[in-house]
């Protein structure tokens, strides 16, 4: 039994290469070997992470003529954005919760050191 690999967004920004890729794709469209020339790793190196990305749904791969041109597709990170914003939330309520304990805890000295 073969088990068919699920491809998404945090897959694909698992990988620093990806996330460059992604980077230099949200400024411009580019082609293979132009986004290749970015890279120390062989151009079918970088073609696997494209297509990985593609797979993922955050590049979109356009034939014109000879050439293959690479598009970012960044709506899918929000995806992302939203899955962090959950612990964001839950993390600043924590972080407020530490204030307000450490300052309950600062007043109740200064209570106590001006009895004595």
């Amino acid at each position: 039994m073969t088990v068919e690999a699920r491809r998404d967004v945090f897959q694909a920004i698992a990988d620093p290469t990806r996330r460059q890729i992604i980077s230099l794709l949200s400024k411009q469209p580019m082609n293979l070997n132009t986004i290749a020339e970015n890279f120390d790793i062989s151009r079918p190196a970088i073609s696997q992470q494209i297509k990985i990305l593609e797979e993922c749904g955050l590049v979109n791969i356009t034939q014109q003529g000879r050439e293959r041109y690479c598009e970012a597709r960044l709506d899918k990170l929000s995806e992302v954005s939203n899955w962090v914003d959950q612990y964001k939330v839950f993390w600043t309520n924590q972080f407020k919760s530490l204030d307000n304990f450490l300052e309950d805890i600062q007043t109740k000295k200064k209570k106590h050191g001006r009895k004595k």
